[in-house]
């Protein structure tokens, strides 16, 4: 019998006068048909209290009951493994949003490392390598609006299966922009035109993100936003681990909106992490999720093309 002990989140617990139960980490609590086990022999078996039991039929249905358990997921040998372990981020950007997104990566088991804008070019635009594919990301947080062309290089990271999240600040306001995994995700140019089509103001507000406005004054990140958008950004990381697992080598993920990064539980409880902008107001540190979709992409019209509608005309004509 292997040194089984229940999975992370998992516990049993024990009402008085009734026999054990198991509650989930999801918080479900599920009655335990023993098969004649003895319930305290079951709680110090999974909880690490005794070795695992000897020959003979109490031994063997102990081992058949634990054996139930790792088949359910409710238990296992193998040791704890952080959500991040074996990625590797790349971060860049202001360092008061920046140093935390590190210590939260880090603590979830990523090997996090600097890297400068034309580090990023270099990765979006170099060959492809397989052995990384859909282990590595790039997280850049800006402390300001996005300058046009900034992000240019980086929204093709997806087309080299390298993760790209980012956030910026605009005003009292922080966006964290979905997590884009694979080509057919939204990128940050897919963000900027669905934003300008959504306002009326769409002039004005191509125009602040193009530099004409007044000088900034704030507010800015604290302790205690920084690490709410920091968390939110690790979130999203841990998600896309766990749809690249899922998948396994060779595939790829999020090529379904209720998929991928933000799918399944993230899911149920709200939008599709890969289509989902949300938006952190640092002054009161409320968060408000918006859907988003990518741009498809259009044939450009011919050059030389132009349309006519002569009066009384119900069509238009193209003329050369």
């Amino acid at each position: 019998m292997t040194r089984s002990r229940l999975a992370p989140g998992a516990g049993i617990v024990t009402a008085p006068g009734a026999g054990p139960v198991l509650r989930t980490p999801d918080g479900e609590f599920l009655r335990i048909d023993t098969g004649g086990v003895d319930g305290a022999a079951l709680v110090r078996r999974l909880a690490g209290e005794a070795e695992p039991a000897a020959e003979g039929p109490d031994g063997e249905r102990l081992a058949r009951l634990v054996e139930a358990f790792e088949t359910a997921g409710y238990a296992g040998a193998s040791p704890l493994r952080r959500p991040l372990d074996g990625r590797t981020v790349h971060v860049l950007g202001d360092p008061v949003l920046t140093e935390p997104v590190v210590r939260c990566a880090e603590a979830e088991g990523a090997e996090v490392h600097p890297i400068t804008r034309d580090g990023v070019a270099e990765l979006a635009l170099g060959a492809a390598d397989h052995r990384t594919e859909g282990r590595v990301a790039v997280v850049w947080c800006l402390g300001s609006p996005v300058p046009e062309g900034l992000w240019e290089a980086a929204d093709r990271l997806p087309g080299r299966r390298v993760a790209w999240l980012r956030c910026h600040r605009e005003g009292a306001h922080v966006w964290t922009e979905p997590l884009a995994a694979t080509p057919e995700d939204v990128t940050s140019r897919h963000v900027r035109l669905r934003r300008l089509a959504a306002t009326p103001a769409h002039r004005e507000l191509a125009a602040y993100w193009a530099g004409h406005r007044t000088p900034d004054t704030g507010p800015r990140p604290t302790g205690a936003s920084a690490a709410l958008i920091a968390a939110l950004l690790t979130a999203d990381l841990i998600a896309w681990a766990a749809a690249e697992a899922e998948a396994g080598p060779g595939e790829e993920t999020g090529t379904d909106p209720g998929a991928g990064a933000g799918g399944g539980a993230a899911a149920r409880r709200g939008l599709p992490g890969r289509r989902r902008l949300r938006r952190i107001d640092l002054r009161d540190l409320t968060v408000a999720e918006h859907p988003v979709l990518p741009v498809p992409d259009v044939a450009p019209l011919p050059a030389a093309a132009r349309v006519n509608r002569r009066p009384g005309a119900g069509t238009a004509q193209a003329r050369s």
